[in-house]
Protein backbone atom coordinates (compact mmCIF):
# COMPACT_ATOMS: atom_id res chain seq x y z
CA UNK A 1 0.00 0.00 0.00
CA UNK A 2 2.87 2.37 0.80
CA UNK A 3 3.72 2.80 -2.88
CA UNK A 4 0.17 4.01 -3.57
CA UNK A 5 0.21 6.87 -1.05
CA UNK A 6 0.83 10.46 -2.07
CA UNK A 7 3.27 12.72 -0.23
CA UNK A 8 0.29 14.53 1.31
CA UNK A 9 -1.02 11.25 2.74
CA UNK A 10 2.43 10.36 4.05
CA UNK A 11 2.55 13.76 5.78
CA UNK A 12 -0.84 13.04 7.37
CA UNK A 13 0.36 9.67 8.67
CA UNK A 14 3.49 11.36 10.07
CA UNK A 15 1.26 13.96 11.74
CA UNK A 16 -0.68 11.12 13.39
CA UNK A 17 2.61 9.81 14.79
CA UNK A 18 3.42 13.22 16.26
CA UNK A 19 -0.12 13.39 17.65
CA UNK A 20 0.62 10.32 19.77
CA UNK A 21 -0.39 7.34 17.64
CA UNK A 22 2.18 4.57 18.12
CA UNK A 23 4.37 3.23 15.34
CA UNK A 24 2.83 -0.23 15.82
CA UNK A 25 -0.71 1.09 15.38
CA UNK A 26 0.15 3.09 12.28
CA UNK A 27 2.02 0.18 10.66
CA UNK A 28 -0.91 -2.14 11.30
CA UNK A 29 -3.48 0.39 10.12
CA UNK A 30 -1.76 1.25 6.85
CA UNK A 31 -0.01 -2.09 6.23
CA UNK A 32 3.46 -0.57 6.02
CA UNK A 33 6.80 -1.82 7.39
CA UNK A 34 8.32 -0.03 10.37
CA UNK A 35 11.37 0.93 8.32
CA UNK A 36 9.10 2.68 5.80
CA UNK A 37 7.26 4.60 8.51
CA UNK A 38 10.52 5.69 10.17
CA UNK A 39 11.75 6.92 6.78
CA UNK A 40 8.56 8.94 6.33
CA UNK A 41 8.92 10.39 9.82
CA UNK A 42 12.42 11.54 8.89
CA UNK A 43 11.27 12.96 5.55
CA UNK A 44 7.94 14.53 6.47
CA UNK A 45 8.30 15.70 10.06
CA UNK A 46 7.65 19.45 10.22
CA UNK A 47 10.53 21.83 10.84
CA UNK A 48 9.83 25.38 12.00
CA UNK A 49 11.86 28.13 10.32
CA UNK A 50 12.88 31.45 11.84
CA UNK A 51 9.91 33.13 10.16
CA UNK A 52 7.64 30.48 11.70
CA UNK A 53 6.91 28.86 8.36
CA UNK A 54 6.64 25.06 8.36
CA UNK A 55 8.70 22.97 5.97
CA UNK A 56 9.60 19.28 6.09
CA UNK A 57 13.02 17.75 6.65
CA UNK A 58 13.13 16.26 3.15
CA UNK A 59 12.37 19.70 1.70
CA UNK A 60 15.15 21.13 3.86
CA UNK A 61 17.69 18.58 2.62
CA UNK A 62 16.61 19.14 -1.00
CA UNK A 63 16.89 22.89 -0.59
CA UNK A 64 20.29 22.59 1.08
CA UNK A 65 21.58 20.34 -1.72
CA UNK A 66 20.29 22.81 -4.31
CA UNK A 67 21.81 25.73 -2.41
CA UNK A 68 25.19 23.99 -2.23
CA UNK A 69 25.07 23.40 -5.97
CA UNK A 70 24.24 27.05 -6.64
CA UNK A 71 27.01 28.15 -4.29
CA UNK A 72 29.59 26.10 -6.22
CA UNK A 73 28.33 27.53 -9.52
CA UNK A 74 28.60 31.05 -8.10
CA UNK A 75 32.17 30.36 -6.98
CA UNK A 76 33.06 29.27 -10.52
CA UNK A 77 31.44 32.33 -12.08
CA UNK A 78 33.32 34.65 -9.70
CA UNK A 79 36.61 32.84 -10.25
CA UNK A 80 36.13 32.74 -14.04
CA UNK A 81 35.52 36.47 -14.30
CA UNK A 82 32.91 36.08 -17.03
CA UNK A 83 29.32 35.00 -17.34
CA UNK A 84 27.15 32.82 -19.55
CA UNK A 85 26.76 35.59 -22.13
CA UNK A 86 30.53 35.78 -22.79
CA UNK A 87 31.92 34.44 -26.11
CA UNK A 88 32.57 30.69 -26.11
CA UNK A 89 36.35 30.97 -26.47
CA UNK A 90 36.50 33.38 -23.54
CA UNK A 91 34.49 30.97 -21.39
CA UNK A 92 36.64 28.01 -22.40
CA UNK A 93 39.83 29.91 -21.55
CA UNK A 94 38.41 30.90 -18.16
CA UNK A 95 37.26 27.36 -17.34
CA UNK A 96 40.62 25.93 -18.41
CA UNK A 97 42.29 27.85 -15.56
CA UNK A 98 39.87 26.25 -13.08
CA UNK A 99 40.19 22.72 -14.48
CA UNK A 100 41.04 20.37 -11.62
CA UNK A 101 39.73 22.70 -8.90
CA UNK A 102 36.07 21.83 -9.53
CA UNK A 103 34.30 18.94 -11.23
CA UNK A 104 33.89 19.36 -14.97
CA UNK A 105 30.12 19.09 -14.50
CA UNK A 106 30.13 22.11 -12.17
CA UNK A 107 32.45 24.13 -14.42
CA UNK A 108 30.39 23.56 -17.56
CA UNK A 109 27.06 24.03 -15.81
CA UNK A 110 28.17 27.36 -14.34
CA UNK A 111 28.98 28.94 -17.72
CA UNK A 112 26.57 26.92 -19.88
CA UNK A 113 29.25 25.06 -21.86
CA UNK A 114 28.73 21.50 -23.04
CA UNK A 115 31.13 19.01 -21.47
CA UNK A 116 32.07 17.61 -24.88
CA UNK A 117 33.10 21.07 -26.11
CA UNK A 118 35.12 21.66 -22.96
CA UNK A 119 36.97 18.34 -23.21
CA UNK A 120 37.73 18.95 -26.88
CA UNK A 121 39.24 22.29 -25.90
CA UNK A 122 41.28 20.80 -23.05
CA UNK A 123 42.77 17.97 -25.06
CA UNK A 124 43.67 20.11 -28.07
CA UNK A 125 46.12 22.07 -25.92
CA UNK A 126 49.81 21.71 -26.61
CA UNK A 127 50.63 21.38 -22.93
CA UNK A 128 48.38 18.41 -22.20
CA UNK A 129 49.79 16.70 -19.11
CA UNK A 130 50.20 12.98 -18.48
CA UNK A 131 47.43 13.33 -15.88
CA UNK A 132 45.07 14.70 -18.54
CA UNK A 133 45.91 11.88 -20.95
CA UNK A 134 45.49 9.26 -18.25
CA UNK A 135 42.14 10.74 -17.22
CA UNK A 136 40.86 10.72 -20.80
CA UNK A 137 41.99 7.12 -21.31
CA UNK A 138 40.14 5.96 -18.21
CA UNK A 139 37.07 7.98 -19.23
CA UNK A 140 37.04 6.14 -22.54
CA UNK A 141 37.39 2.75 -20.80
CA UNK A 142 34.63 3.58 -18.32
CA UNK A 143 32.33 4.47 -21.21
CA UNK A 144 33.19 1.20 -22.99
CA UNK A 145 32.47 -0.96 -19.91
CA UNK A 146 29.30 1.00 -19.10
CA UNK A 147 27.84 0.36 -22.55
CA UNK A 148 29.24 -3.19 -22.81
CA UNK A 149 27.33 -4.19 -19.68
CA UNK A 150 24.18 -2.40 -20.89
CA UNK A 151 24.32 0.35 -18.24
CA UNK A 152 23.89 -2.19 -15.42
CA UNK A 153 27.12 -1.55 -13.51
CA UNK A 154 27.88 1.14 -10.95
CA UNK A 155 31.28 2.65 -10.15
CA UNK A 156 32.52 -0.19 -7.91
CA UNK A 157 31.71 -2.93 -10.41
CA UNK A 158 33.12 -0.96 -13.34
CA UNK A 159 36.31 -0.49 -11.30
CA UNK A 160 36.48 -4.26 -10.77
CA UNK A 161 36.05 -4.94 -14.50
CA UNK A 162 38.78 -2.41 -15.30
CA UNK A 163 41.08 -4.12 -12.79
CA UNK A 164 40.52 -7.46 -14.59
CA UNK A 165 41.65 -5.65 -17.74
CA UNK A 166 44.76 -4.42 -15.95
CA UNK A 167 43.56 -0.82 -15.76
CA UNK A 168 44.22 0.30 -12.19
CA UNK A 169 42.02 3.00 -10.69
CA UNK A 170 39.68 3.53 -7.72
CA UNK A 171 35.92 3.30 -7.40
CA UNK A 172 35.72 6.91 -6.21
CA UNK A 173 37.66 8.07 -9.29
CA UNK A 174 35.34 6.07 -11.57
CA UNK A 175 32.33 7.54 -9.76
CA UNK A 176 33.69 11.06 -10.34
CA UNK A 177 34.17 10.35 -14.05
CA UNK A 178 30.71 8.82 -14.35
CA UNK A 179 29.18 11.91 -12.78
CA UNK A 180 31.04 14.15 -15.23
CA UNK A 181 29.88 12.05 -18.17
CA UNK A 182 26.30 11.83 -16.90
CA UNK A 183 26.39 8.03 -16.61
CA UNK A 184 24.04 6.46 -14.09
CA UNK A 185 23.52 2.78 -13.38
CA UNK A 186 20.10 1.77 -14.71
CA UNK A 187 19.37 -0.34 -11.62
CA UNK A 188 18.98 2.75 -9.47
CA UNK A 189 15.89 3.97 -11.32
CA UNK A 190 14.67 0.70 -12.85
CA UNK A 191 11.75 0.25 -10.46
CA UNK A 192 10.65 3.86 -10.88
CA UNK A 193 10.81 3.62 -14.68
CA UNK A 194 8.92 0.33 -14.60
CA UNK A 195 6.14 1.92 -12.56
CA UNK A 196 5.99 4.81 -15.00
CA UNK A 197 5.44 2.33 -17.80
CA UNK A 198 2.68 0.62 -15.78
CA UNK A 199 1.05 4.00 -15.19
CA UNK A 200 1.11 4.76 -18.89
CA UNK A 201 -0.19 1.31 -19.93
CA UNK A 202 -2.63 0.00 -17.35
CA UNK A 203 -3.52 3.07 -15.33
CA UNK A 204 -3.66 6.02 -17.73
CA UNK A 205 -3.94 9.63 -16.63
CA UNK A 206 -6.82 10.77 -18.84
CA UNK A 207 -7.38 14.03 -16.97
CA UNK A 208 -3.81 15.46 -17.22
CA UNK A 209 -4.65 18.22 -14.70
CA UNK A 210 -7.31 19.70 -17.02
CA UNK A 211 -9.58 20.82 -14.19
CA UNK A 212 -11.71 23.30 -16.17
CA UNK A 213 -14.75 21.45 -17.52
CA UNK A 214 -17.51 23.02 -19.64
CA UNK A 215 -20.44 20.80 -18.61
CA UNK A 216 -21.65 19.09 -15.43
CA UNK A 217 -21.20 15.32 -15.09
CA UNK A 218 -18.33 15.10 -17.57
CA UNK A 219 -15.48 14.62 -15.09
CA UNK A 220 -15.67 13.51 -11.47
CA UNK A 221 -12.70 13.34 -9.10
CA UNK A 222 -12.48 11.38 -5.89
CA UNK A 223 -10.17 10.89 -2.93
CA UNK A 224 -10.05 9.56 0.63
CA UNK A 225 -8.65 11.21 3.73
CA UNK A 226 -8.25 10.11 7.33
CA UNK A 227 -9.16 11.91 10.55
CA UNK A 228 -8.78 10.80 14.19
CA UNK A 229 -11.60 11.23 16.70
CA UNK A 230 -10.96 10.06 20.27
CA UNK A 231 -8.05 7.86 19.10
CA UNK A 232 -10.20 6.18 16.44
CA UNK A 233 -9.61 6.50 12.69
CA UNK A 234 -12.39 7.70 10.39
CA UNK A 235 -12.09 7.78 6.61
CA UNK A 236 -13.89 10.34 4.45
CA UNK A 237 -14.45 9.64 0.76
CA UNK A 238 -15.75 12.34 -1.58
CA UNK A 239 -16.79 12.50 -5.22
CA UNK A 240 -16.56 15.99 -6.74
CA UNK A 241 -17.98 17.18 -10.07
CA UNK A 242 -15.23 19.30 -11.59
CA UNK A 243 -17.61 21.60 -13.48
CA UNK A 244 -18.84 23.42 -10.35
CA UNK A 245 -16.34 21.94 -7.86
CA UNK A 246 -19.40 20.48 -6.14
CA UNK A 247 -19.24 17.57 -3.70
CA UNK A 248 -21.94 15.35 -5.17
CA UNK A 249 -21.50 12.40 -2.77
CA UNK A 250 -19.52 11.53 0.31
CA UNK A 251 -19.13 8.71 2.78
CA UNK A 252 -17.59 8.23 6.23
CA UNK A 253 -16.35 4.88 7.48
CA UNK A 254 -14.13 3.36 10.15
CA UNK A 255 -12.58 1.20 7.40
CA UNK A 256 -10.58 2.43 4.43
CA UNK A 257 -12.22 -0.15 2.18
CA UNK A 258 -13.32 -0.73 -1.37
CA UNK A 259 -16.90 -0.68 -0.09
CA UNK A 260 -16.45 2.95 1.03
CA UNK A 261 -15.48 3.94 -2.51
CA UNK A 262 -18.09 1.84 -4.32
CA UNK A 263 -20.95 2.98 -2.09
CA UNK A 264 -19.97 6.64 -2.42
CA UNK A 265 -19.71 6.33 -6.20
CA UNK A 266 -23.11 4.61 -6.44
CA UNK A 267 -24.74 7.44 -4.48
CA UNK A 268 -23.18 9.98 -6.84
CA UNK A 269 -24.25 8.04 -9.92
CA UNK A 270 -27.81 7.55 -8.71
CA UNK A 271 -28.26 11.23 -7.82
CA UNK A 272 -26.75 12.59 -11.05
CA UNK A 273 -27.33 9.91 -13.75
CA UNK A 274 -24.39 11.12 -15.88
CA UNK A 275 -24.19 10.40 -19.62
CA UNK A 276 -22.03 7.62 -21.03
CA UNK A 277 -18.34 8.49 -21.20
CA UNK A 278 -18.03 10.08 -17.76
CA UNK A 279 -14.38 10.34 -16.65
CA UNK A 280 -13.70 9.29 -13.05
CA UNK A 281 -10.29 10.39 -11.73
CA UNK A 282 -8.53 9.33 -8.52
CA UNK A 283 -5.13 8.37 -7.16
CA UNK A 284 -3.87 4.79 -7.42
CA UNK A 285 -5.03 3.71 -3.97
CA UNK A 286 -5.93 0.05 -3.65
CA UNK A 287 -9.61 0.91 -3.25
CA UNK A 288 -9.69 2.58 -6.68
CA UNK A 289 -7.55 -0.05 -8.41
CA UNK A 290 -9.47 -3.00 -6.95
CA UNK A 291 -11.12 -5.44 -9.33
CA UNK A 292 -14.53 -4.78 -7.72
CA UNK A 293 -14.44 -1.03 -8.27
CA UNK A 294 -13.01 -1.21 -11.78
CA UNK A 295 -15.69 -3.75 -12.72
CA UNK A 296 -18.34 -1.35 -11.37
CA UNK A 297 -17.04 1.51 -13.53
CA UNK A 298 -16.99 -0.69 -16.62
CA UNK A 299 -20.58 -1.71 -15.92
CA UNK A 300 -21.59 1.98 -15.86
CA UNK A 301 -19.41 2.69 -18.94
CA UNK A 302 -17.24 5.13 -17.01
CA UNK A 303 -13.70 5.97 -18.17
CA UNK A 304 -11.25 5.59 -15.29
CA UNK A 305 -8.31 7.98 -14.92
CA UNK A 306 -5.44 7.86 -12.41
CA UNK A 307 -2.96 10.32 -10.95
CA UNK A 308 0.66 9.42 -11.47
CA UNK A 309 2.26 7.79 -8.45
CA UNK A 310 3.64 10.44 -6.10
CA UNK A 311 1.86 13.31 -7.91
CA UNK A 312 -0.89 14.70 -5.61
CA UNK A 313 -1.13 17.74 -7.92
CA UNK A 314 -2.82 15.46 -10.48
CA UNK A 315 -5.82 15.36 -8.14
CA UNK A 316 -5.46 18.90 -6.83
CA UNK A 317 -9.20 19.70 -6.62
CA UNK A 318 -9.93 16.81 -4.25
CA UNK A 319 -6.77 17.56 -2.26
CA UNK A 320 -7.84 21.22 -1.97
CA UNK A 321 -11.29 20.23 -0.69
CA UNK A 322 -9.80 18.08 2.07
CA UNK A 323 -7.46 20.91 3.00
CA UNK A 324 -10.47 23.25 3.32
CA UNK A 325 -12.66 20.93 5.39
CA UNK A 326 -9.82 20.18 7.80
CA UNK A 327 -8.73 23.80 8.29
CA UNK A 328 -12.21 25.31 8.34
CA UNK A 329 -14.08 22.62 10.27
CA UNK A 330 -12.40 19.45 11.55
CA UNK A 331 -9.30 20.97 13.18
CA UNK A 332 -11.46 23.58 14.94
CA UNK A 333 -13.74 21.10 16.72
CA UNK A 334 -13.17 18.76 19.67
CA UNK A 335 -15.55 15.96 18.78
CA UNK A 336 -17.14 14.04 21.62
CA UNK A 337 -18.66 11.22 19.57
CA UNK A 338 -18.75 9.58 16.16
CA UNK A 339 -22.25 10.92 15.61
CA UNK A 340 -21.07 14.47 16.22
CA UNK A 341 -18.16 13.99 13.81
CA UNK A 342 -20.38 12.57 11.05
CA UNK A 343 -22.88 15.42 11.44
CA UNK A 344 -20.04 17.93 11.25
CA UNK A 345 -18.86 16.45 7.94
CA UNK A 346 -22.42 16.50 6.54
CA UNK A 347 -23.00 20.10 7.65
CA UNK A 348 -19.71 21.34 6.25
CA UNK A 349 -20.35 19.78 2.83
CA UNK A 350 -23.81 21.40 2.75
CA UNK A 351 -22.14 24.72 3.62
CA UNK A 352 -19.37 24.14 1.03
CA UNK A 353 -21.86 23.53 -1.77
CA UNK A 354 -24.52 26.11 -0.88
CA UNK A 355 -22.84 29.01 0.94
CA UNK A 356 -19.06 29.02 0.57
CA UNK A 357 -17.85 31.27 -2.32
CA UNK A 358 -15.33 29.52 -4.56
CA UNK A 359 -12.40 31.43 -6.06
CA UNK A 360 -12.36 29.35 -9.25
CA UNK A 361 -16.08 30.06 -9.77
CA UNK A 362 -15.62 33.86 -9.57
CA UNK A 363 -16.70 33.74 -5.91
CA UNK A 364 -19.96 31.96 -6.61
CA UNK A 365 -20.97 28.86 -4.69
CA UNK A 366 -20.98 25.47 -6.44
CA UNK A 367 -24.80 25.30 -6.19
CA UNK A 368 -25.20 28.82 -7.59
CA UNK A 369 -22.73 28.19 -10.42
CA UNK A 370 -24.47 24.98 -11.42
CA UNK A 371 -27.94 26.57 -11.20
CA UNK A 372 -26.85 29.46 -13.44
CA UNK A 373 -25.59 27.02 -16.03
CA UNK A 374 -28.84 25.05 -15.94
CA UNK A 375 -30.93 28.22 -16.24
CA UNK A 376 -28.87 29.43 -19.21
CA UNK A 377 -29.25 26.12 -21.04
CA UNK A 378 -33.00 26.05 -20.35
CA UNK A 379 -33.41 29.59 -21.73
CA UNK A 380 -31.37 28.87 -24.84
CA UNK A 381 -33.21 25.60 -25.37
Amino acid sequence: MQNQLTDTQKQEITAQYHAGISVAELCAQYAIPRSTLYRWIKQFSPLKTVSDNTIYYQQYFDLKRHADKLERKLEVIKAAGCGMAAPLQEKLAALEKLYGQYSVHTLCDALDVSRGTFYNHIFRRKDVTEYDKRREEIRAQVQIVFEEYKQRLGAKKICAVLADREIRTSASYVAELMQEMGLQCIGRNAKREYKKQLNRRGRPNVLHQQFDVSEPNRVWVSDITCFIVKEKFYYICVVIDLFARKVIAHGVSVKNSTYLVTSTFKRAFTSRTPPEGLVFHSDQGTQYTSHTFQKLLRMYKVVQSFSKTGSPQDNAVAEAFFSSIKKEELYRTNYKSELEFRKSVDDYIDFYNAKRPHTTLAFRTPDHFEAQHLAKNTTEG
